[in-house]
C-alpha cells in the first residue's frame, strides 16, 4: 500500500473514531433535557459520571484498530501525510478543535514521545488561520423594540425547550423584568436601545438548568444567567437573575461538575461564553461544558506559550509540604503541579494507585463547588533551565521514580495540575478579623457541601483547603477522600475508670473507617480562636448524629440543594424547593 493510501486509511480511521465519540457524547448530553423534565436527578448524576469515560474508550478503540495496521512501527512518510490529510479534513469541520485533540490522543498512544512534535501531531492548532465558526450558530437574537420587553422575555423563555411546562411564567417574567431593572444599567434603557442574545441550548447540571445570554446596547454588553428550577410537582420556574460577572464565574467555576449542554459548534459556544466572562480561560470554559480533554489541550498550549513568553523558574509551592505529593508552581502562572512521592510520610498507609484512584474519583464526582478540578498528564517535558536548583533537588529526592532527564528536559511520568489558591492556613495568618470570620464560616459550609455530595474529605486540616480569587473555600488534597456513606461516625466513648481517663492511647477499639466528630474540630483547627469561630457557625459538625443523618439522607436517595449563586438573588426564597 502506498504512503498516500496508508495516509487515507489512517486519517479516516481516526476521524471515524472521533465522530463515534462525539455522537455518543452528544447523545447522553441531549438526554439531559428529559432527565431534567422528569426530575430524574440520580440518572443525571450517573450520566455525568459515565460521560467522562467516553473519550478514553473511543481513543482506545481507535488505537487498537490502528495498532493492527501499523504493528507499532511508525512509517514516518505515511504519518506525515496522514497529519496533512487529516488537517484538510478539518477545514470546515464544526468540531475541528476537538478532532485535532482526538488525533493527538490516538497518535500519542501509538508512538514514542520523541515524535510528539508539530510535524506529527497538532501541538499547535492549525485552525488559527481558518475562518471561525459564526457565533450565530449557537444563539438567537431578540429585539424588544418589536414586541416590548415583557413579551420579548416571555418569548425567550418559551423558545428554550426544557421539555416541561412552567408553573406561572407570567409571574416569573414580572420578577425577571424587575430584576433586570434593579440589577443592570440595561434595565434603564428603552426597548429600542438594546438587543438580547440568548444561547439556543440550556445548560443542565444536577437539579438545575441555566439560560445564558447577553443584553447588547450601543456602548456595552451586559451578560446574564437565569437559573430554571423544577417544583416537586414537575413544573418549572425562574429562580434568579445573575448579572454579576464574579457570580457567573463561580457558576462556571473549576470546583463544580461539568455542564450538560448540546452544541454542534463548541468553539462558537466557548467564544460566546468568553465574551461574557473574559477572565475565564479557554481551558476553563471547555472544561465547564464537559469537554475536559479539549480543556487539557488548551491548558497545555497556553502553558507552552507562557513558558516561551516568561523567564521565571518553577519553585516549590507555598505552604506546608505534603506527605503524599510534592507540589511546585511557576510564580507567573496561576497553577500548581503535583507529583506523587515515591514514599509517603506521616505513616500514610496507602498505595500510589489509591492516591491516583481518589484523584480520579473526584474528577468523576459532583464537586459541589468545593473541590478543585484536576488535570492529569503523562510524560510531561519541562526544560531543565526553568526549574530552580533547590526544586530540582527536592524532586530528585522525593519523586525520583517519576522522573527522567532527556536532552535538557525533565520528563515527569505522571503530573497532576490544579488551579493555584491561597492555602487557607496561610490566609488566616494575615486576614483581617472580619475576613477570618467570613472564611471560617465558609470553611464549615464547604465541609457541609461536600457531605451533601457524599464526600468525606478525610484530612480536614486547614492547609488542605484554599481560597479562590472570589474568596471561596475550596478543598484540593484528595489522597484521603472517601464516600461519606462508607464511613462509620461514632460518639466518643466516655471513660469509666481512672485508668481509661489517663490512658496515653485510646482504650476503645477503632476500626479503619471510624470517625469521631467530637475530635474533628480539635484535629482540623487546633487554634482555639479559629475553632471557636467554626463552631459558632457550625456547631453540628462535632455531633456524630448530624453526620449519621447526612448518611441516612444519602442512602434514601435525597439530593440536597446546593445553590451555586447567593441566596439573596433568588426570586422566591423559601417558597419553592428545587435547585442544583
Amino acid at each position: 500500500m502506498s504512503n498516500d493510501e496508508l495516509a487515507g486509511l489512517f486519517a479516516r480511521k481516526i476521524l471515524q473514531g472521533f465522530h463515534k465519540h462525539y455522537a455518543v457524547f452528544q447523545e447522553v448530553t441531549r438526554n439531559a433535557k428529559q432527565r431534567f423534565a422528569e426530575g430524574d436527578w440520580h440518572a443525571g448524576q450517573y450520566a455525568a459520571t459515565v460521560r467522562i469515560s467516553f473519550y478514553d474508550q473511543r481513543v482506545h478503540e481507535t488505537t487498537t484498530a490502528l495498532r493492527k495496521l501499523t504493528d507499532d512501527k511508525l512509517d514516518e512518510q505515511a504519518w506525515l501525510a496522514t497529519r496533512q490529510l487529516y488537517q484538510e479534513f478539518l477545514q470546515f469541520h464544526p468540531q475541528a478543535e476537538l478532532a485535532e485533540t482526538f488525533y493527538n490522543s490516538v497518535f500519542c498512544n501509538l508512538f514514542h514521545r520523541r515524535y510528539f512534535n508539530n510535524a506529527y501531531i497538532f501541538v499547535e492548532t492549525t485552525l488559527s488561520n481558518s475562518i471561525p465558526l459564526a457565533l450565530e450558530t449557537e444563539f438567537r437574537s431578540y429585539f424588544p423594540v418589536v414586541q416590548g420587553m415583557r413579551r420579548t422575555l416571555a418569548r425567550i423563555m418559551g423558545d428554550v425547550d426544557f421539555g416541561a411546562d412552567y408553573d406561572d411564567l407570567s409571574e416569573d417574567i414580572r420578577l425577571l423584568r424587575k430584576a433586570f431593572r434593579d440589577q443592570t444599567e440595561a434595565g434603564k434603557l428603552s426597548a429600542y436601545q438594546l438587543r438580547i442574545d440568548v444561547l439556543k441550548e440550556p445548560f443542565f447540571r444536577n437539579k438545575a438548568a441555566y439560560v445564558v445570554g447577553r443584553i447588547v446596547s450601543a456602548n456595552r454588553i451586559f451578560p446574564f444567567i437565569v437559573p430554571v428550577l423544577r417544583t416537586p410537582q414537575g413544573k418549572l420556574y425562574l429562580d434568579a437573575l445573575i448579572t454579576n460577572t464574579d457570580e457567573m464565574a463561580i457558576i462556571f467555576g473549576f470546583a463544580r461538575s461539568y455542564f450538560m449542554v448540546h452544541t454542534r459548534a463548541p468553539s462558537a459556544l466557548v467564544r460566546f461564553l468568553k465574551d461574557l466572562m473574559p477572565k475565564k480561560t479557554l481551558a476553563e470554559l471547555y472544561s465547564a461544558i464537559g469537554l475536559h480533554k479539549q480543556s487539557k489541550t488548551e491548558f497545555y498550549r497556553d502553558f507552552l506559550h507562557h513558558l516561551e513568553a516568561s523567564d521565571d523558574q518553577l519553585v516549590a509551592a507555598a505552604g506546608i509540604k505534603g506527605m503524599v505529593m510534592t507540589v511546585f508552581t511557576l510564580p507567573s502562572y496561576p497553577y500548581v503541579f503535583k507529583v506523587i512521592k515515591d514514599e509517603f510520610g506521616g505513616g500514610k498507609q496507602m498505595s500510589r494507585q489509591t492516591v491516583i484512584d481518589r484523584y480520579r474519583m473526584v474528577k468523576r464526582h459532583d464537586r459541589a463547588g468545593r473541590m478543585a478540578d484536576t488535570y492529569e498528564f503523562a510524560n510531561v517535558a519541562i526544560p531543565l533551565d526553568r526549574i530552580a536548583p533547590d526544586l530540582l533537588e527536592e524532586l530528585q529526592t522525593t519523586v525520583a521514580g517519576s522522573l527522567k532527564i532527556e536532552n535538557g528536559q525533565l520528563i515527569i511520568s505522571q503530573l497532576f495540575v490544579e488551579r493555584r489558591m491561597v492555602p487557607l492556613n496561610i490566609f488566616l495568618e494575615y486576614g483581617t478579623p472580619a475576613e477570618i470570620e467570613k472564611v471560617m464560616k465558609d470553611y464549615g459550609q464547604a465541609i457541609k457541601d461536600m457531605m451533601a455530595a457524599n464526600i468525606f474529605p478525610g484530612d480536614m486540616l486547614l492547609k488542605n483547603f484554599g481560597l479562590t480569587r472570589h474568596k471561596r473555600v475550596v478543598f484540593y488534597d484528595y489522597d484521603e477522600v472517601q464516600y461519606l456513606t462508607e464511613m462509620n461516625f461514632r460518639t466518643l466513648p466516655k471513660a469509666e475508670t481512672y485508668e481509661q481517663m489517663i490512658a496515653p492511647e485510646p482504650w476503645y477499639t477503632v476500626a479503619p473507617n471510624d470517625v469521631f466528630p467530637e475530635q474533628l474540630a480539635t484535629f482540623a483547627v487546633p487554634q482555639p480562636e479559629l475553632r471557636d469561630l467554626l463552631l459558632k457557625f457550625h456547631p453540628e459538625l462535632i455531633d456524630a448524629k448530624f453526620w449519621q443523618q447526612q448518611q441516612e439522607h444519602l442512602r434514601q436517595g435525597v439530593i440536597t440543594d446546593v445553590f451555586p449563586y447567593p441566596e439573596a438573588v433568588r426570586f422566591m426564597r423559601c417558597v419553592r424547593t428545587a435547585s442544583e
